[in-house]
């Protein structure tokens, strides 16, 4: 049996690597950044101390066999992080955001178990190996954080000109487009567009905004951050 000391240091060791994880995602303006993570790992950590110490700290008979699968706590992490790392996946369109997040998300439950099993080295090297996915490996990906990603969703009145207008002025404001989904209304006069758009850091979102807005016919703008 290990102390209370022991059990806390180890939650505590949980928290603090799944908050490096957490951190990382923050600093790319992730929606589930460091809080998220550190409490999804430190959670796993509890959860690993109590299936690891639970018979224990119950008070029975030590000359009394008893048969208890306190395993079956640590477990249940497993399957009960899907619902969390599940509720950062977002669909629009054709696009698929939040993956890379919710894989962080099952990651700091995996580095918190380890944790709390008292494997330190385990989750530390674990914790090193997911920094380099996630910053290192980055690289290699279609990722670039001079540029700004965002999705754009635009309603406007229809009129033939009016999206290559829009285009045009977005190739002038140094923004790349991609991802474009186009609806029309053909009951009415109007006409909607979702794309995903690219722009330098040092045009800043506020640009962006001031850009679309001042096109004519454009009635209604959402701007969405990317994960």
């Amino acid at each position: 049996m290990i102390t209370h000391l022991d059990m806390i240091a180890r939650i505590a060791t949980g928290a603090a690597l799944g908050g490096v994880i957490g951190f990382e995602r923050d600093i790319h303006g992730r929606q589930a950044g460091l809080r998220t993570h550190l409490l999804v790992s430190m959670a796993s950590a509890t959860f690993m101390v109590i299936s690891t110490q639970f018979v224990a700290y119950q008070g029975y008979d030590p000359g009394t066999h008893y048969d208890a699968d306190v395993s079956r706590i640590a477990s249940t992490v497993v399957s009960g992080i899907g619902f969390l790392a599940g509720g950062a996946i977002l669909k629009t369109g054709l696009t698929i955001q939040g993956l890379t997040t919710a894989a962080a998300l099952w990651l700091v439950s995996a580095i918190g178990l380890c944790a709390g099993g008292g494997m330190y080295i385990e989750g530390a090297s674990v914790t090193a190996m997911g920094l380099v996915a996630l910053t290192i490996l980055r690289l290699f990906e279609d990722k670039n954080d001079k540029l700004i990603r965002r999705y754009v969703t635009l309603e406007m009145e229809h009129a033939p000109e009016r999206i290559s207008h829009i285009m045009a002025a977005l190739t002038a404001f140094g923004a790349k487009v991609a991802d474009f989904d186009y609806e029309k209304k053909l009951e009415g006069k109007s006409l909607g567009m979702t794309f995903e758009v690219r722009i330098p850091v040092k045009s800043g979102v506020p640009g962006l905004i001031e850009l679309l807005e001042k096109q004519d016919g454009v009635r209604h703008v959402n701007i969405r951050v990317s994960n």
